[in-house]
């Protein structure tokens, strides 16, 4: 009996470590669909977008961070740039949606910030790190639902109108 127990304890500990590694994603590949919750609660799937518009999923550590304040402020300051080309942006991290909420409203950020503290996002992407938490990464999908373009953040400061000038161009 115990080496039953045992033995579907490891096979179900083996599929909870499976499923928290991370997949290697390549640009002209599908983007994997999610289902996540904004900063009120309102559901997102990547999968409502196909066939509509492009959309730029930034994944980010931590709200609230240097970093990730100044990546997101970024992003704010350039929106109504994308809005005018009807493009999605979603940024993702793996706090809850109250740390999410608190992050929107002390910077007046003007989209949707996606909760993945399920950790069920992260992974499939490939960017979620050792301490839990997500890589910055951002991804373009065009309106097919194919990664367009993967780009690391290496320069938060230019890094908004970089994803702006690559995601313009999958716009007719």
């Amino acid at each position: 009996m115990f080496r039953i127990f045992t033995f579907v304890f490891c096979f179900l500990l083996t599929g909870l470590v499976l499923s928290q590694s991370n997949e290697e994603l390549n640009e002209g590949m599908s983007a994997p669909d999610f289902e996540l919750s904004d900063q009120h609660g309102d559901i997102y799937r990547l999968s409502d977008y196909e066939n509509r518009n492009p959309v730029v999923i930034f994944f980010y550590p931590k709200a609230g961070t240097s970093g990730c304040t100044k990546q997101a402020c970024g992003m704010r300051d350039e929106i109504s740039k994308f809005k005018e080309k009807n493009i999605k942006v979603f940024g993702i991290s793996t706090d809850p949606v109250e740390d999410i909420q608190k992050f929107v409203e002390d910077h007046n950020l003007n989209f949707s910030l996606l909760s993945d503290d399920s950790k069920r996002v992260t992974p499939r992407y490939g960017v979620l790190r050792d301490n839990g938490m997500a890589k910055r990464v951002t991804f373009i999908v065009n309106n097919k639902g194919i990664i367009h373009k993967i780009i690391p953040v290496t320069d938060i400061d230019s890094h908004a109108a970089e994803v702006y000038s690559i995601a313009s161009q999958l716009v007719d």
